[in-house]
């Protein structure tokens, strides 16, 4: 059995170094494509770009925790192909009041839960991350989702939810991709080469290398703070969405957003060109 969850269930990783500073933050906001198509001494752009008062985008959080990931193939109860994964669901929860621009961290990871989804199976992997001081920054979840690998009994998760109300957003924001933007969110530190070798892009099922989804996730929080938030980032608490489609690089996201109270917002994110859902499900939180 490729997936067995009562092996793989409460399967801990080797805990995981990383360390970050003020480049490694600018780099993650060049690579969700900050000052694409805007006037690079705005200070919309610099809080994110110049050293000079720099914010962390909080779902730089994200971030940091890859390498407690890489051991997924070798947890117990976990046999699937890597060509057949895809980036299902993902949240994040800023513990700590801000993201601070230079950290060294240690991530402790754990399968969550593993639900069979009929034509695949879905991993959901907790990475806590903390300073070396032992100050939490941050909560993950990544769910995982291994095509062709369900269908074993098991339950099929909880309801998605998250669904939008029946009546226009209150704001919509839309954020610009390059066509090389994924050569540059890569370099913060994701190198599956999905997002920018085309005959691998083929061999997974799809035409052309694809945005990260997390590229995508990143542009979506980057929305409401700077849409809803008026930059602040730390009113940012969580962020929760199911990835829908793919995104070309080069395309247009536009970020819908209603608000259901002071601290909840109901988000989706479609590309503008082809009108294709890409963020569904989703839901941020605001202090």
């Amino acid at each position: 059995m490729p997936v067995d969850p009562s092996a793989a269930l409460g399967a801990e990783f080797e805990p995981a170094k990383a360390s970050w500073g003020a480049k490694d933050v600018i780099l993650y906001a060049l690579g969700l494509g900050v000052g694409v198509g805007a006037d690079p001494n705005d200070p919309a752009v610099l809080r994110y770009t110049y050293e000079n008062g720099l914010k962390v985008i909080p779902t730089f959080g994200v971030i940091p925790t890859f390498s407690a990931l890489g051991n997924l193939g070798a947890a117990p109860g976990i046999d699937i192909n890597p060509m057949m994964i895809l980036h299902g669901e993902q949240y994040l929860e800023i513990t700590a009041d801000e993201l601070p621009v230079e950290a060294s961290t240690v991530t402790n990871a754990k399968i969550k839960g593993v639900y069979d989804k009929g034509k695949g199976a879905l991993i959901v992997i907790e990475t806590r991350t903390s300073t070396d001081s032992g100050e939490e920054l941050f909560v993950n979840e990544f769910g995982v989702f291994a095509r062709g690998d369900g269908g074993f009994g098991g339950e099929s998760g909880p309801p998605a939810g998250n669904e939008p109300p029946d009546r226009d957003p209150d704001l919509s924001v839309e954020t610009p991709t390059m066509p090389n933007q994924a050569h540059i969110y890569r370099l913060s530190g994701d190198y599956n080469p999905l997002h920018i070798d085309p005959e691998f892009a083929k061999m997974a099922g799809f035409d052309r290398p694809i945005l990260h989804g997390l590229c995508t996730f990143g542009n979506v929080g980057r929305a409401v703070i700077d849409g809803l938030l008026e930059g602040d980032t730390s009113r940012f608490r969580s962020i929760k969405v199911r990835f829908a489609a793919p995104v070309t690089p080069g395309e247009t996201v536009v970020t819908d957003m209603w608000k259901e109270s002071d601290s909840d917002v109901i988000v989706r994110a479609r590309v503008k060109e082809r009108e294709v859902e890409v963020i569904k499900n989703a839901r941020v939180t605001i202090r």
